[in-house]
């Protein structure tokens, strides 16, 4: 893959059958010998990600770079784990599936079937349902809320609810960029138009309330016991997530 003109290597999954020491070392072997600038990790638990990182650090290969993981509006989980580790370890996050499979445009409507998009195309055939691309029907009621705050904030800006979505990303701490699909050049153009303008502390407070889930123990318990507490002698201190 190649990013920004340098030639990124990453790793799709953990993979249970194979020794996490095996598959870096032979990722640190492509960047000593030039065949790779930086490798980075996709789609991975907390635990995974740290085990990935200290594996690393023991075997003094070069570090990973970045996590490519599912984050939207839509999808917060990865604030959790893997993020935490990213804030700790100074791993930047490049967010996938920035628009939820098309739920974050507002072409999917409250109660409505979607007949277009890839949420369009599940609806056909509910066994092509994914976590990235859900069941219309199986959405709960603040996927909606969501997108009717998207809205009213993008009005303010002339904006779509796309174009604040990304924003809302692009202002996250962890975020480095974001990975955008399109369908059209039209669409793509639009999706980049994010540049120039920013969300206000308000307007980012409101779209993370909005988009935020009741945190389960012991995460609530930990981030409200360290919400002040910050050590300065890790790369980026203690991230409190959903909804900080």
């Amino acid at each position: 893959m190649v990013k920004n003109g340098l030639v990124v290597s990453r790793t799709h999954l953990f993979d249970n059958a194979t020794p996490v020491e095996e598959t870096y070392r032979t990722l640190d072997d492509l960047v000593r010998c030039g065949k790779v600038r930086y490798v980075g990790v996709s789609n991975v638990t907390g635990w995974q990600l740290q085990k990935i990182v200290d594996t690393q650090r023991q075997l003094g290969l070069n570090p990973i770079v970045s996590l490519q993981q599912q984050y939207s509006l839509a999808s917060r989980d990865s604030e959790l784990e893997p993020f935490q580790v990213c804030k700790n370890e100074g791993i930047g996050v490049l967010p996938w599936s920035p628009l939820k499979g098309g739920l974050l445009t507002g072409k999917v409507k409250r109660g409505e079937k979607p007949l277009q998009g890839r949420l369009g195309w599940v609806a056909q055939d509910a066994r092509r349902a994914y976590q990235s691309h859900p069941l219309w029907h199986a959405l709960p009621e603040q996927m909606f809320d969501i997108v009717d705050t998207a809205e009213a904030i993008g009005k303010i800006y002339g904006r779509t609810i796309a174009q604040v979505s990304i924003r809302w990303l692009l202002q996250r701490d962890v975020t480095t960029s974001v990975i955008i699909g399109a369908t059209s050049l039209a669409q793509l153009d639009q999706n980049m138009a994010v540049n120039g303008w920013s969300l206000s502390a308000d307007e980012m407070a409101q779209l993370d309330k909005i988009s935020t889930t009741e945190l389960p123990y012991p995460y609530e318990m930990i981030f409200r016991a360290n919400e002040d507490r910050m050590n300065h002698y890790i790369s980026g201190g203690f991230v409190k997530s959903l909804g900080s």
